[in-house]
C-alpha cells in the first residue's frame, strides 16, 4: 500500500514539471492528501518501531533481573503505577487542588483524565472564585446563547464545504485536515460546549463578551462621575483587565475602552434593560439619609445609567428629625452631593406615589430608583467618591 502511493505521488509530481498547464484543482487537492497519508504513515511506522525498540529493551532488563535476584515464591510485584491506580478519593482530592491550568493539562494526559478533569464539579470552585463576582444571570443567559450560535455556526461550515476536502469530511474532520496543513499539529480534542470548563475558557481567552456594568465609564470621565453603566466585556489575560463596550449613544458610536480594572465592574443588580425604565419599588420606604441609585439618561435616545445619590430633606423641613415629616410627603428629595451648591445637578424631586420618567431635554430624564440595603453597596461608591466637587 504504501509502495503504490508513492508510486502514484511521483507518477503526479513528474508529470506536473512536464506540463506546461497547470493541474484542475482536484488534482491539487489528491496531492495534498496522499501527502498527509504518507507523513502519517511515517509517523505511526517509527512510532511502532519505538515501541518494538522499548520493549524488547525491558524484556530484556526484566531476564538479567530475574537471574540476579533469589526466587521468591507468592509475592506479587506490581510492574507499572499511575495516578489512576490512586484510590478515587485520593485522585479526587489531588484534582480538586490542581489549579485552572494544571487541571485543564490534565485533561489532555489520557481519555480518563479527560472524563474526569472536565467534570463540572471541579471547574465550578474555579468559576465562582475567579468569575463569580461579574457574572450574572443575565451573563449566563447570554452564554448559552453564544454555544448556540457557535453551534449553529459550526454545522453551517461543516455544509459548505467543498472539493475533496467536503467530500471526505464524512472519514476525517475538515478542522483535523486544515490544522495539517497549516500547523502539522493534530489538535487536541476540545471541552464540551456546555460544560462549566468551557464557560470558563471562554471568558479566560476573552472570546467570550459577557455583560456587566462598569463604574465611572470611558476612564473616569468628569461627565459619567459617580454612575454605573451596562457594557459587554472581553478579559484580556496578559493584563488582568478588561475591554469595555458600551452601545451607541444617540448619533454617538459604539465606544471601546480599555484597561477597565476589576474593582470597576459590577454584576447588574437588578434585569431591567438599560433602555427600559426599572420599576420602582421602593418608594414608601425611602427617608431622610437613605442611599439609592436612580437611572439617569441625557436623552430619550440614550441607554439608562445608574446614578449614586441620597435623600433629602425637603425645603421647608429643618432637618431636625424630631420634628422631619419629610417621609411622609408625596414628594421625595434626591441629593446628588458630588455637585457643588446651586449646581443643576444637584437635586431633584420626584413623586412618591405616581413616579414615571421625569425631565427634559435640558436637565435629563431620571427614572427608576432602587435603594443601597447593604454596606458593600455604599462603600463602593464611598471609594469611586471624587477629589474635587463637580460644577
Amino acid at each position: 500500500m504504501l509502495f503504490f502511493l508513492i508510486s502514484c505521488l511521483s507518477f503526479l509530481i513528474l508529470s506536473n514539471s512536464f506540463s506546461l498547464l497547470p493541474f484542475p484543482s482536484w488534482v491539487n487537492e489528491m496531492i495534498l492528501l496522499l501527502g498527509l497519508l504518507l507523513r502519517e504513515l511515517a509517523c505511526a511506522f517509527v512510532r511502532q518501531l519505538s515501541v518494538l525498540r522499548f520493549s524488547s529493551t525491558m524484556s530484556f532488563k526484566k531476564n538479567v533481573e530475574k537471574k540476579s535476584l533469589p526466587k521468591v515464591e507468592n509475592v506479587e510485584v506490581s510492574e507499572e503505577f499511575t495516578i489512576l491506580d490512586l484510590p478515587e478519593l485520593a485522585l479526587e482530592s489531588i484534582l480538586g487542588k490542581l489549579p485552572p491550568s494544571a487541571l485543564y493539562n490534565m485533561a489532555c494526559v489520557c481519555r480518563s483524565l479527560r472524563d474526569r478533569c472536565r467534570s463540572d464539579h471541579l471547574w465550578k470552585k474555579h468559576m465562582s472564585e475567579k468569575w463569580g463576582r461579574v457574572m450574572s444571570p443575565t451573563a449566563y443567559r447570554e452564554w448559552q446563547w453564544f454555544i448556540a450560535t457557535r453551534r449553529d455556526l459550526g454545522a453551517l461550515d461543516v455544509r459548505k464545504s467543498r472539493g475533496w476536502l467536503g467530500s471526505l469530511s464524512c472519514m476525517w474532520r475538515v478542522s483535523w485536515l486544515k490544522s495539517k496543513i497549516n500547523s502539522g499539529v493534530k489538535p487536541r480534542s476540545s471541552s464540551p460546549a456546555d460544560s462549566i470548563m468551557a464557560c470558563y475558557l471562554s471568558l479566560e481567552s476573552g472570546k467570550f463578551w459577557f455583560p456587566a456594568q462598569v463604574y465611572n465609564r470611558e476612564y473616569g470621565h468628569v461627565g459619567f462621575m459617580l454612575s454605573c453603566y451596562d457594557a459587554d466585556l472581553s478579559y484580556d489575560s496578559c493584563t488582568d483587565t478588561f475591554h469595555a463596550r458600551y452601545p451607541p449613544h444617540g448619533r454617538r458610536n459604539m465606544v471601546i475602552e480599555e484597561g477597565v480594572k476589576w474593582e470597576r465592574l459590577r454584576p447588574p443588580p437588578v434585569s431591567t434593560p438599560a433602555h427600559e425604565l426599572h420599576v420602582s419599588d421602593c418608594l414608601d420606604d425611602l427617608r431622610p439619609g437613605d442611599h439609592i441609585e436612580i437611572q439617569w439618561r441625557r436623552s430619550k435616545e440614550f441607554p439608562y445609567g445608574w446614578w449614586y445619590g441620597v435623600v433629602g430633606h425637603l425645603e421647608l423641613c429643618d432637618g431636625n428629625r424630631n420634628l422631619c415629616y419629610c417621609h411622609s410627603s408625596d414628594t421625595v428629595m434626591l441629593e446628588f452631593n458630588q455637585y457643588t451648591p446651586g449646581s443643576r445637578w444637584r437635586r431633584t424631586a420626584v413623586n412618591r406615589k405616581d413616579h414615571q420618567e421625569e425631565g427634559n431635554e435640558t436637565n435629563g430624564f431620571y427614572g427608576g430608583i432602587r435603594k443601597l440595603h447593604t454596606k458593600e453597596e455604599r462603600a463602593m461608591w464611598k471609594q469611586l467618591w471624587p477629589t474635587h466637587v463637580l460644577e
